[in-house]
């Protein structure tokens, strides 16, 4: 089941085929109440769409029309494979840099080909999600910490609002990373090179932006462009001023298209849709947690990852480019009383209407009123003030997190997912290769067995040693387990006879555990002294039973609690 009324007894699992289509069982439900607000949400959200499906196509280095293509048949997609009843998805500020690093670097100024690579980019991610999905892989983006997510966020927010600069101040330059990009902004803008009524017009509209975020049923980002492109017309600013503008937007909606890449695109294309399906699902799974807890739904991950498939694929093969959920769009539909996916076909609908009916209203729209659409969105993405937390409680997670951004933004989007991952598989071994350990005692009035180091009045007794190893043992930490066990036994204030890990902790082993584990006992016995183990799980003593060493050490071994391993070496 993809999405139901947490706890609901009434829920009833879909079968078959028709599980993988959650908006069949949405249409089953569909109540005609839910009608009216679904229209209603669906005009308002589509005050957004059309700015801002524009606004992130540019900044993806692709034509205006294209991100309204990746805006209609992706939203009809999702509305059919999609879990959440509440989500919208559509073209993404934080995906913007990623899909520009590949098109600018591929497509060599040719917008037919820059389509192409982004339509591909779509595909390869939309694939990556779907088998993913199938595979029940939903959990994978959970392994990237919370601070890593902010990291590489932060540092995605900061390559989107740089690569909107030289957009906002009317000239080019030479992408070559963000840093490297500010650098040339810094002195482009020394030569004089700013079309500084554009660059007003820019500022006006993301300062307008800024202020009406608040209001989130109220059209902001819909009326600044608005404005910003009434003024331009009228005051003719393109011809006197120099204003760069948008043009006319060709007439026509999207059609099924196959995107045709050269095969020395093919490893770009591939890293660069990998890259993107990484990001857009990490952002799809949370806001799709948040809003199923805010309406008390569950939704499976691993199926929101097939629909955020589908919707690739859609916009892929139907002339658009990759998307992801939206962080701002989403919030509007709620607010304007969405309650089905409804809320996003009549949205599509409404774009769909636009471009075949007035495509000449965005003639005059000034492509700097469209940088400072995409920057506000950036402005967005930044988060400082859980990480000013991070810092007070775990300053080394915070200063990972910084890690991250400055990776981003010396290296660019792609790169720079690359470090963030590689920092997430850092952080992981590190937490299991040196691991919290302990000597256990009793202390007075305190019940069971605790950490002598933080009870220093616990009791021991004598030729017995307790022993705690907080972590899975396996390959990275097994010589490490070793080593403290040799170190404890060393410590024991009595000639040890006996040590028994407490092994609750322990939830796996692998063969090179075992066989340390194998060499442990024997260099203890050579001490005389027994190893034990307590509270071990079935699951890893099982493996124990598989690897040959629960028959080496024998089942008297292994207790059920520690206090029956002390009872029996009282017992002799």
């Amino acid at each position: 089941m993809a999405s139901t009324p947490a706890g609901s007894s009434s829920a009833v699992q879909s079968s078959g085929w028709r599980k993988w289509i959650p908006g069949l069982r949405v249409l089953r439900e569909y109540q005609p109440e839910w009608l009216k607000n679904d229209i209603t949400a669906g005009i308002v959200l589509s005050t957004m769409l059309v700015p801002v499906g524009i606004a992130y196509s540019v900044a993806s280095g692709l034509p205006a029309i294209y991100g309204l293509y990746a805006t209609i048949v992706p939203l009809i997609a999702y509305a059919l494979f999609g879990p959440s009843r509440i989500l919208v998805l559509g073209p993404d500020s934080s995906l913007a840099p990623i899909i520009l690093s590949v098109v600018v670097a591929l497509s060599a100024g040719d917008p037919a080909r820059a389509v192409a690579i982004g339509g591909a980019m779509a595909i390869v991610s939309g694939a990556v999600c779907i088998v993913a999905g199938l595979f029940r892989l939903g959990f994978v983006t959970e392994l990237l910490s919370k601070p890593i997510r902010y990291g590489y966020m932060n540092g995605i927010a900061l390559a989107v609002l740089i690569s909107q600069l030289p957009k906002l101040f009317g000239f080019k330059i030479e992408s070559s990373g963000p840093l490297r990009d500010l650098w040339a902004i810094v002195q482009a803008l020394l030569r004089n090179q700013a079309n500084w009524t554009g660059a007003a017009i820019g500022g006006a509209v993301l300062a307008a932006i800024l202020l009406m975020k608040r209001f989130t049923r109220f059209p902001g980002i819909l009326l600044a462009v608005i404005c910003a492109t009434a003024a331009t017309g009228l005051l003719n600013l393109a011809e006197t001023s120099g204003v760069k503008v948008l043009g006319t937007v060709p007439q026509g909606l999207p059609v099924f298209t196959i995107p045709a890449i050269s095969a020395s695109d093919l490893v770009s294309i591939l890293v660069g849709g990998f890259a993107v399906a990484i990001v857009a699902f990490a952002d799809t799974s949370v806001l799709s947690r948040t809003y199923a807890a805010r309406t008390h739904m569950r939704v499976d991950p691993n199926q929101e990852m097939i629909g955020l498939g589908a919707a690739n694929l859609a916009a892929g093969f139907f002339q658009g480019f990759p998307i992801s959920s939206s962080s701002s769009r989403t919030p509007v539909a709620e607010a304007s009383g969405s309650k089905s996916q409804v809320t996003g076909i009549v949205g599509a609908a409404i774009v769909a209407l636009v471009i075949i009916a007035a495509p000449s209203l965005f003639r005059n729209l000034p492509n700097a009123a469209l940088a400072g659409v995409v920057i506000a969105a950036a402005i967005g993405l930044f988060e400082f003030g859980d990480l000013a937390r991070i810092y007070r409680i775990q300053r080394w997670e915070f200063w990972l997190s910084i890690l991250c951004t400055v990776g981003v933004a010396v290296f660019g989007a792609i790169p720079g997912i690359g470090i963030a991952i590689v920092f997430a598989v850092i952080e992981f071994l590190w937490d299991g290769w040196r691991p919290h350990w302990a000597i256990l005692g009793d202390p007075p009035q305190v019940e069971g067995y605790h950490d002598i180091a933080r009870y220093p009045e616990a009791s021991r007794i004598p030729g017995l040693v307790l022993f705690r190893w907080d972590a899975p043992l396996f390959f990275a930490n097994a010589e490490q387990f070793s080593d403290r066990v040799l170190d404890a036994v060393a410590a024991s204030p009595t000639p040890a006879r006996m040590i028994v890990v407490s092994a609750a902790p322990i939830t796996s082993v692998d063969v090179t555990a075992v066989d340390a584990l194998h060499e442990l006992t024997q260099t203890l016995a050579r001490q005389g002294v027994e190893l034990h183990f307590a509270e071990l799980k079935d699951p890893v003593k099982d493996k124990l039973k598989r690897f040959g060493l629960f028959a080496e050490l024998g089942e008297n071994r292994f207790h059920p609690t520690i206090d029956s391993a002390v009872a029996a070496f009282r017992q002799g």
